[in-house]
């Protein structure tokens, strides 16, 4: 772990919190209510945030229960979105704390897969955290080359 990472506390956040950081790493040629996603308001979301020393959130996450388009018969699926880890702070260790916070919360509440949109530049990040493809790769019109990825926790109940 860096000596960012070694210094960031990560823990819940409202949704709204998540926010500025949404609009500048995810979603900075979109206006309005873009970085509102669907399940903000689920009361089962968890939106996660890594503080910097000085307290500015410098990564993001929001995970939720929502069933998985490529398996939507399979129990316990939650959905990870909106992760974002501030520009300057990208590689050394912040987005891999807050993923793994994220996957911890899902865990605890009986999760089984955890699954994702990867964008197309993040594969490697989300390969390390030992999601795989679970899909061809696609285009958003609004948000460009993305991935279907999942982590399968079942039968892994560590953490």
């Amino acid at each position: 772990m860096s000596s960012a990472a070694s210094s960031i506390d990560v823990g819940p956040i409202a949704a709204q919190d998540t926010w500025p950081l949404r609009k500048r790493v995810l979603r900075p040629h979109q206006e309005g209510d873009a970085v509102v996603l669907g399940g903000d308001d689920d009361p089962r979301a968890a939106h996660l945030g890594a503080r910097d020393a000085d307290g500015t959130i410098v990564g993001i996450a929001t995970i939720s229960p929502q069933d998985c388009p490529w398996a939507p018969d399979r129990p316990g699926a939650w959905r990870l979105r909106g992760m974002a880890t501030a520009d300057e702070l990208r590689g050394r260790g912040v987005g891999a704390l807050v993923l793994g916070a994220a996957v911890r919360h899902a865990r605890r509440h009986g999760a089984g897969l955890v699954w994702c949109n990867a964008r197309v530049g993040a594969l490697a990040f989300y390969a390390r955290a030992g999601f795989v493809a679970a899909g061809e790769r696609y285009v958003d019109p609004l948000l460009g080359p993305h991935v279907p990825m999942q982590l399968d926790l079942e039968g892994d109940r560590s953490g």
